[in-house]
């Protein structure tokens, strides 16, 4: 602000010399315009100011912006969405654009609705119910996304992940893959090959511990799903598992670096090929814990990896002959 109390001139803050069209939007009102020059006004959106296009007068500054709150990518997306609300979300079937009645009845104020007022609730909640899953497809989806998001929540999985699962799942829906095989079995190999594509190691048996699905049944539905939707999973690194596992054993930080190194030079060596990678894990870790003179059994590794002592063994050899080269 000037001296005198009125709007502060700053330089270089019109459009032509600091400011992109990208963060100016076209003018607020064509009744207004600048007090000193009659210039167009232009309001930039990063600033919150409101700016004359020729002089770079500052007519408003901290403006309120009542443009919508999420971004929109095409016109489609600028006509649906509307200004305020949840974010859009691949974790509900009809991705969070419907409104919901709460389960609980009492009113805004927290008291208890009369008994009219109840079976009235009820009512509206049926009925809510019934347009929000109105095909066999909507049905299918709901169940199909609520098991992901069960099965993700017994995981230990990230919110980002069940959404990478629930893109699949409806990519598989999409592409007609679904006949011939269960709703559960399709989300959960959706849910194993997100955990894949993130980075967040978890086995097929750990999936299959918290899925109401065989883990043979798991494997097969996510070799089909991989295959037909092209995924592009990488090879799962065994070093995932290492944090993980020597969590569970409460083993130090040397026999983690120890174990990670190992399983480092495992992998250089090529022995991770064709091996299961919990097994090159759990084998490592102890390894490194013999070699860090800690005592652990290979019961203990067995048990917390999950994989048979046999497995521990074989793998363990050959581990440490690709460490000691």
């Amino acid at each position: 602000m000037t001296a005198e109390g009125g709007p502060s001139r700053v330089r270089g803050r019109s459009r032509t010399e600091g400011t992109s069209p990208e963060r100016a939007t076209d003018r607020p009102d064509a009744r207004e315009r600048c007090p000193e020059c009659d210039g167009g006004l232009v309001v930039v959106e990063d600033a919150a100011e409101l700016l004359c296009d020729d002089c770079g007068l500052v007519v408003d500054a901290d403006r309120v912006d009542h443009g919508p709150e999420w971004r929109a990518y095409d016109s489609a997306q600028r006509t649906e969405r509307s200004r305020v609300g949840a974010p859009a979300t691949e974790l509900i079937h009809d991705r969070g654009l419907s409104t919901d009645i709460d389960w609980r009845d009492r009113d805004a104020a927290g008291r208890a609705l009369s008994a009219e007022r109840r079976a009235e609730m009820r009512r509206l909640r049926t009925w809510h119910e019934r347009f929000r899953t109105q095909d066999a497809e909507d049905r299918n989806l709901k169940y199909a996304l609520g098991e992901i998001d069960r099965m993700a929540s017994g995981l230990g999985v990230p919110r980002s992940t069940r959404e990478t699962a629930s893109v699949i799942y409806r990519r598989a829906l999409d592409g007609g893959l679904l006949p011939g095989r269960s709703i559960e079995g399709v989300a959960a190999a959706a849910l194993y090959a997100a955990t894949r594509l993130d980075g967040i190691a978890r086995s097929i048996d750990e999936v299959a511990n918290v899925s109401r699905i065989a883990a043979l049944e798991i494997e097969r539905t996510y070799r089909y799903i991989n295959r037909e939707l092209s995924l592009k999973v990488p090879p799962t690194d065994p070093n995932e598992y290492v944090g993980r596992f020597a969590s569970s054993l409460e083993c130090s930080d040397d026999v983690r670096r120890r174990a990670r190194e190992l399983v480092r030079a495992a992998t250089d060596a090529g022995v991770h090929s064709g091996r299961h990678p919990v097994g090159i894990a759990a084998a490592a870790l102890y390894a490194a814990a013999t070699l860090e003179d800690v005592t652990i059994t290979q019961s203990d590794v067995a048990e917390a990896a999950d994989v048979s002592e046999v497995t521990i063994r074989n793998r363990y050899r050959e581990v440490l002959e690709a460490y000691q080269e």
